[in-house]
């Protein structure tokens, strides 16, 4: 991949085509959702995933579910961040794709919890 690999700890609100190699760290049990865009019932889950920046949870839809275990490092290509009530999370989308990679990732920064933080509506405006 010749793309730049971004660091967990340099997501923003608003980042787009994110590529980034990260560890699983925890896997969260599954839970069914209608989703707003098709009306349908769909399975859903986040993983926390971190390496020596910090880490953020990791939205995981349907065909995802289950493919991923804890101490697995996760190739990200092509995903975004939002905001889920506030609070950051990254996203695989339609156009994304992730896959175990056979890489190492060494120490990770548990105290930089990126879904912690708090992103409002007023986050913008309190930067400055």
């Amino acid at each position: 991949m010749s793309e730049y690999m971004m660091k967990v700890g340099e997501l923003r609100t608003y980042s787009r085509r994110v590529n980034m190699v990260a560890k699983v760290l925890e896997v969260g049990e599954p839970r069914e959702v209608t989703s707003s865009s098709d009306g349908r019932l769909h399975q859903v889950t986040e993983a926390l995933i971190g390496d020596s920046t910090g880490t953020v949870l990791l939205t995981l839809w349907d065909e995802n579910i289950g493919k991923f275990h804890e101490g697995d490092v996760v190739e990200i290509e092509n995903g975004y961040s939002g905001t889920f009530r506030g609070r950051l999370r990254l996203n695989i989308g339609k156009y994304g794709n992730i896959k175990t990679a056979d890489k190492e990732i060494g120490e990770i920064d548990r105290e930089n919890n990126m879904s912690e933080r708090d992103f409002g509506t007023n986050y913008r405006r309190r930067r400055r």
